[in-house]
């Protein structure tokens, strides 16, 4: 792994694309500390203890919302958006045209997902104002709400512009980098929090062991789960064009189990948040009691959580993966699945293995992400990660060293045919 950093950092278009990354992952660190003016943070604290709905959405933003800085809302709108986004391009033609028309049509998607996510920022923002924050504003005027809400809303607009930066300049998918960024920045107060714990006795070290253990083993699942394969074996016919024959060879089409990667987890947080942070807003007895059922931990949370990822994993998989596409492009090209005529019976027998391995993958993501919060509550110990928060962080670590590597043999192959 060291000699392939080193060899990383040699690559001078890898290294500036490294040293942006890190320098936007800065800038994101350093808002998240920049307060929103007019705000007293220190009457907010019991809105973020650890455990809640708030508490929860704190860790995907690095600590920018129990500070209440102008990153209080962090990139959610964005996801939000991008997520009611993928829900219309199922029943809105105009949008599953622009997504079938290739680099043209996904930036008209982009760019109303834009208008959205400010959108979306602004009424959040207006309700954070006008309901959650309200005891902490100090001046009460009209002038100050308007800055506080302008102030949330360009934040989120900043972060989404940041994200797009880093894809397109830098190293890997910027949304992901930057959650990443704010589930790792909160690392050293886990820890902190953990050993004080462990000093005044309320908790054992030898609870913390197996606990870590079982978090070890969870990480080795979500690499499997990102690293398995499954192959379906294509063979080319032999076409005979002049004197040279072309074609002949085998090849495969490898499946991934989980072919949705981290997103149906951060989707379902996103949808859990929503109407919870809704009823949080209502004063009345009805709707604070939903806010707490809804609270992030508790039975109707957890089942809720996993039912939305297997959900989620089984509904992005289905628009991302066209069996019918797959089969048209093999049928084109001369192939065929040995035991199979090409079209539908291809196109059929690529989407009966893809759905047996999304189950599996589906289910897999959903353990791994409620374990760790089954186990919290038998042990009271804090985690460094919740299942989330790991889903997240391996993934998206998995991701980037991905594309770095790909970026190392591009060039290395450049140089070749040089």
């Amino acid at each position: 792994m060291l000699e392939t950093v080193r060899n990383a950092w040699k690559i001078t278009e890898l290294r500036q694309r490294l040293l942006f990354t890190l320098a936007m992952l800065v800038i994101f660190r350093i808002g998240a500390h920049i307060p929103v003016p007019g705000i007293d943070p220190s009457l907010l604290t019991q809105l973020f203890e650890e455990g809640t709905l708030f508490g929860f959405a704190d860790i995907l933003a690095g600590g920018a919302l129990s500070n209440f800085t102008v990153f209080a809302m962090g990139i959610m709108p964005y996801i939000n958006a991008t997520i009611i986004m993928q829900l219309l391009t199922v029943v809105v033609p105009k949008f599953k045209e622009w997504s079938e028309e290739g680099v043209e049509g996904r930036k008209k998607m982009i760019q109303v997902t834009r208008y959205g996510t400010v959108g979306l920022a602004f009424l959040q923002a207006t309700g954070m104002t006008f309901s959650i924050i309200q005891p902490a504003i100090m001046d009460h005027s009209t002038s100050a709400y308007l800055v506080i809400i302008i102030t949330l809303t360009a934040g989120t607009a900043f972060l989404m512009w940041l994200g797009e930066l880093i894809t397109e300049k830098g190293i890997g998918n910027g949304i992901s980098l930057l959650i990443f960024g704010g589930i790792i920045a909160g690392m050293p107060g886990a820890i902190g929090r953990t050993a004080e714990l462990v000093l005044i006795g309320e908790v054992r070290i030898y609870m913390i062991i197996p606990i870590m253990l079982v978090l070890l083993g969870l990480i080795v699942g979500i690499v499997a789960l990102d690293v398995g394969r499954r192959r379906i074996p294509v063979q080319y016919a032999k076409r005979v064009v002049g004197r040279r024959v072309y074609g002949g060879q085998s090849t495969h089409i490898p499946l991934k189990v989980n072919q949705a990667g981290v997103i149906p987890v951060i989707f379902a947080s996103a949808i859990l948040m929503f109407p919870a942070t809704i009823a949080a807003f209502i004063n009345h007895p009805f709707a604070q009691r939903i806010a707490s059922a809804m609270e992030w931990g508790t039975l109707l949370n957890t089942t809720l959580y996993a039912t939305f990822i297997v959900l989620f994993t089984f509904f992005y998989t289905a628009i991302q993966f066209d069996p019918m596409k797959i089969a048209g492009d093999i049928k084109k090209y001369g192939g065929f699945i040995p035991g199979l005529r090409p079209g539908k019976p291809t196109a059929e027998y690529i989407g009966r293995v893809s759905n047996r391995l999304t189950f599996v993958g589906a289910f897999a993501l959903a353990f791994i992400a409620v374990l760790p919060m089954l186990l919290q509550d038998i042990s009271r110990v804090e985690l460094l990660f919740g299942g989330t928060a790991l889903i997240i962080v391996v993934g998206v670590a998995l991701e980037t060293m991905r594309q770095v590597e790909s970026q190392m043999m591009m060039r290395n192959y450049e140089g070749f045919m040089k």
